[in-house]
């Protein structure tokens, strides 16, 4: 059992809730278009960090699933299709796992191109902060300055959870909201049901593109990062494991309302970045998930709206640059530098999944090359 210093646990707290720039614009927007139970929702999140906490030990993060949400959001899929996505994710995920699939890709993914994705996932989390900080400049540009005051004293582990109670206080200040009357009770998840057309909604909208990006994001691409994070641990995080966990708890917890949840690479970096070592951040993630499923229900929506996004964007934008740096980007060989920033690119400017198979595609071409003129 780890003992902890109180900077440690300070740290995990601030890396526990480093992630949101992930996770609130996605729950916001499912919460405010009423397609989901509240309730579910969040004991999903809960049970789901919980479950991570006690397998990885480690800050593997939890989120919305990306592509789940971009449809889900843009045609008003029904809790049920919600529900039908989670589980036929979960099987084909899992199916993935069992077979080897996932595990021979993440053998074979070359340096130069974890590095591009590295590089792309740190542009695009850069590009989303960004978006949001320019919702309030004026609140993101004080957060920003707040974060950078913070970074090199005493503070730093203190600096995600003092940006964003900094801001919400700042931002209820100066523009002075009605704070709502918010009743705490007792509210369990309702069991959804779901039929066929609901899975074939799901299957023809959803499972190809989310697919793509939980196998490279969610399971290849963070368990290199966390290789690379925690290469002092005795135990390494595989493909195998994440696709486990992701397949298992999404078929457990779809029936109960939950969302569809996996890990990904971004959120590690920035609960890292802002302090977590181990798996008490999402362990404290998954309790406050927990208890505002429970105690607050459909009052939950009210509580999030009282966070600035535009703060939640600083902490993004910083922690993306951070993760863009990679010592292959700044120090490594002059001959990787083409496959890295094109993969990059294609990563930001399309999706992660075709920047990966961009980037092996010219990291073929590239060591192909010298024997062709031979």
């Amino acid at each position: 059992m780890n003992k902890y210093t109180t900077k440690q646990i300070v740290g995990e707290f601030s890396g526990a809730f480093a992630d949101l720039g992930t996770f609130l614009p996605i729950v916001i927007a499912v919460l405010t278009l009423q397609l989901i139970d509240p309730s579910g929702l969040f004991i999903g999140f809960g049970l789901f960090a919980l479950a991570v906490a006690a397998i990885y030990r480690r800050p593997i993060p939890v989120q919305p699933m990306k592509a789940v949400a971009a449809v889900v959001i843009a045609e008003n899929l029904s809790a049920g299709t919600i529900a039908a996505s989670g589980l036929l994710l979960g099987i084909t995920v899992l199916l993935l796992t069992v077979t080897g699939v996932a595990s021979y890709l993440g053998k074979k993914l070359p340096q130069a191109v974890l590095s591009g994705i590295q590089l792309g996932i740190g542009l695009i989390l850069a590009w989303a902060g960004a978006k949001l900080m320019l919702q309030d400049p004026l609140t993101g540009l004080a957060a920003m300055v707040l974060l950078l005051l913070l970074l090199p004293t005493r503070f730093k582990s203190f600096s995600a959870i003092l940006v964003i109670l900094g801001t919400s206080v700042w931002s209820a200040v100066g523009q002075p909201v009605q704070i709502p009357e918010i009743a705490i009770g007792f509210y369990l998840p309702q069991w959804v049901s779901f039929d066929w057309s609901d899975g074939w909604k799901s299957a023809e909208t959803i499972l190809l593109p989310q697919l793509a990006l939980t196998l490279t994001n969610a399971m290849i691409v963070t368990a290199a990062i966390a290789r690379h994070l925690f290469v002092d641990q005795d135990r390494s995080i595989t493909p195998n494991q994440l696709g486990m966990s992701t397949g298992v708890l999404n078929l457990l917890l779809a029936p109960l309302g939950a969302f569809p949840m996996c890990h990904g690479a971004g959120g590690l970096v920035v609960q890292h970045r802002f302090g977590a070592r181990t798996g008490l951040a999402p362990a404290i993630f998954g309790i406050t998930c927990l208890s505002i499923g429970l105690l607050l229900g459909p009052n939950a929506l009210q509580l999030l709206l009282l966070i600035p996004l535009a703060a939640v964007g600083a902490l993004l934008v910083f922690a993306g640059i951070d993760l863009a740096m990679s010592k292959e980007l700044m120090h490594g060989s002059r001959e990787n530098l083409p496959v890295i920033i094109i993969t990059g690119l294609v990563c930001l400017l399309f999706n992660v999944a075709l920047g990966l198979l961009v980037g092996i595609a010219i990291e073929y071409l590239r060591k192909r090359g010298p024997i062709q003129h031979h």
